[in-house]
């Protein structure tokens, strides 16, 4: 259980970390202080930040999938608990299920970051035992959605800078998706398709070969000619 300092702490710590290009090792500190095994935060499908492997990997199966619990945001804006992701295998989001048992994933837990009566984002954790939030851990994760929240919004970045995009460019937000964003854009000009089924086809193609969006994606820019 966290004090009430190392929260203080931690969100203190949060600007000088995203400047510093130091958002993974935030987020590490995050997900020890909640009590988790990892944690990735995600706003408007952007991955922003993330612990480790298995936290970004879990964002990027759902964008591929487009289902699991952080998909969609319900308008309520509740805390979806996970507290056993076997249980769910079968029922909701059992595609999603199953990759996260392959990654050892035993409890998910999702809390909006809201703006508002507006979701902008999710932070996500996972546990790899089974057992659902106590309540001040649910509590402490709402403190910390709330502080990103208002802390990503204001370094968002602007038209001009997502065109260069990559890690680091947008200063406290790193576009670790912009080689998805890219690659879609090619594949909707090669395909002479819309860009929502452009990216139907990668999400689709990076499912069936079992890797991750952006190294499918880095892949069909590889193609391109110089």
């Amino acid at each position: 259980m966290a004090s009430p300092k190392l929260i203080d702490e931690l969100l203190a710590s949060l600007g000088p970390a995203a400047r510093a290009d130091r958002g993974e090792q935030w987020a590490e500190q995050c997900a020890h202080v909640l009590g988790l095994d990892g944690v990735a935060i995600t706003m408007d499908a952007e991955l922003v930040f993330f612990s480790d492997r298995t936290s970004a990997r879990l964002e990027d199966v759902q964008y591929v999938l487009g289902h699991g619990p952080g998909v969609p945001l319900r308008p309520e804006m509740e805390l979806r608990q996970v507290p056993d992701v076997q249980k769910i295998h079968n029922g909701a989001w059992p595609k999603f299920a199953a990759e996260a048992q392959t990654l050892g994933v035993a409890a998910l837990f999702v809390w909006p970051v809201r703006i508002g009566a507006v979701a902008v984002g999710t932070l996500t954790g996972y546990r790899r035992a089974p057992g659902p939030l106590e309540g001040r851990q649910a509590a402490d994760g709402w403190l910390i959605a709330d502080v990103l929240a208002a802390h990503i919004l204001a370094h968002l970045p602007t038209a001009a800078s997502a065109a260069a995009d990559g890690p680091g460019t947008a200063g406290a937000v790193d576009m670790h998706r912009a080689e998805v964003h890219q690659a879609t854009g090619v594949l909707s000009v090669r395909l002479e398709i819309p860009l929502a089924q452009a990216l139907a086809r990668l999400r689709a193609r990076a499912y069936t070969e079992g890797r991750p969006l952006t190294a499918t994606a880095h892949d069909i820019l590889k193609e391109l000619p110089s």
